[in-house]
């Protein structure tokens, strides 16, 4: 296995990449209030974005088994504010040494740990080379199945020997429930 970077999926792997990112993240909508996966016309647009790298997971066939999404263009990431990475972080901000990863996508059938692992772990070499941070959201769905909050830092903490973690925000939803009778008074 390996990883290779791309600014751009060509069209040839694009309905691949579509597959694998469609199966990776399909089940969440399901268990995540806000939508985690992009519409096709969205991915294709990312896919397309020279702004940000593609981290394709190839296995001995050369075919995709993970890919990740990751750029310092935090302009080219929808649904981020980059006025609040500038506000706390002015210096790293101006540098262009904070990443933004927008996803982690592996096949079902690959070898989970091993593609997770080398996606993250070129991923972790260019920020670390820079002396920048790594940014990133999860849904709570993913961590209290998969326990990202506590795996990746594990993950980093073995390639970097120290890591530091730090919740950035949380955004909570709401329910609000009336008695059947419609509570009125």
């Amino acid at each position: 296995m390996g990883v290779k970077v791309v600014d751009e999926i060509d069209e040839s792997l694009i309905e691949d990449a579509w597959s694998l990112y469609h199966e990776a993240f399909n089940h969440l909508n399901a268990h995540a209030v806000q939508r985690h996966m992009m519409y096709r016309g969205e991915f294709d647009d990312v896919m397309a974005d020279k702004r940000i790298d593609k981290y394709l997971s190839l296995d001995e066939t050369d075919s995709m088994s993970g890919m990740a999404t990751y750029t310092n263009d935090l302009d080219a990431v929808p649904l981020i504010s980059p006025a609040y990475f500038e506000r706390r972080w002015p210096v790293l901000y101006a540098e262009r040494r904070i990443w933004y990863c927008g996803f982690v996508a592996i096949h079902p059938k690959a070898q989970a740990a091993t593609a997770f692992g080398e996606l993250v772990g070129e991923m972790y070499r260019v920020a670390a080379t820079q002396n920048g941070i790594i940014s990133l959201d999860m849904c709570r769905f993913n961590d209290a199945n998969r326990h990202m909050s506590r795996v990746i830092p594990l993950m980093l903490h073995r390639l970097s020997g120290e890591v530091r973690t730090e919740r950035m925000d949380e955004q909570s939803y709401w329910l609000y429930e009336f008695p059947t009778d419609g509570g009125a008074r």
